[in-house]
């Protein structure tokens, strides 16, 4: 992909998200919020984004995403397994079309020698098709959650294309 900027980045997935009259949602625990920010950077964004979930705890994945107790148990918050749930729960909470989920360890702390600091998931729903992309990311705290935001609109942007 040729977009150089985030800011472009953002724009090029929302006006194919108006292309094709999707609505878009998030469900973010790491990056907290700055995905969503970064899509309504986008003037017109209004137009596709309804709403959007920082679920950082994992009552909160319970909760509101409908993420299962016993896939944060037997996988824990940061899988796989948690970012398609996450991704597909907030695409039914939200009704949308299209959903992002975020879920890593952006660090500097809470890393594990089978899941270190850097470690992401971002869950990607386009009209019922899921898709997860795993991450393994090496900068500081703030440069993991930027670069999960980044791979998160290109993932969308590449899916949506395809």
């Amino acid at each position: 992909m040729s977009i150089e900027t985030l800011s472009e980045l953002a724009e090029s997935v929302v006006f194919e998200l108006k292309q094709r009259n999707f609505t878009i949602t998030t469900a973010e625990s790491c990056t907290g919020g700055l995905l969503v920010a970064t899509l309504l950077q986008v003037s017109g964004a209004s137009s596709v984004l309804n709403e959007s979930y920082v679920t950082y705890s994992n009552d909160a994945k319970e909760k509101l995403l409908h993420v299962k107790a016993e896939t944060l148990m037997e996988y824990g918050a940061v899988s796989r397994e948690t970012a398609k749930e996450m991704v597909t729960g907030v695409a039914k909470a939200a009704n949308a079309d299209v959903a992002l989920s975020t879920t890593g360890i952006a660090g500097p702390t809470g890393g594990t020698s089978d899941k270190p600091v850097g470690l992401v998931y971002i869950g990607c729903l386009i009209e019922g098709n899921t898709h997860v992309l795993e991450c393994r990311l090496t900068g500081n705290r703030d440069e993991n959650r930027w670069e999960t935001v980044k791979c998160a609109l290109e993932l969308l942007a590449t899916k949506l294309i395809t």
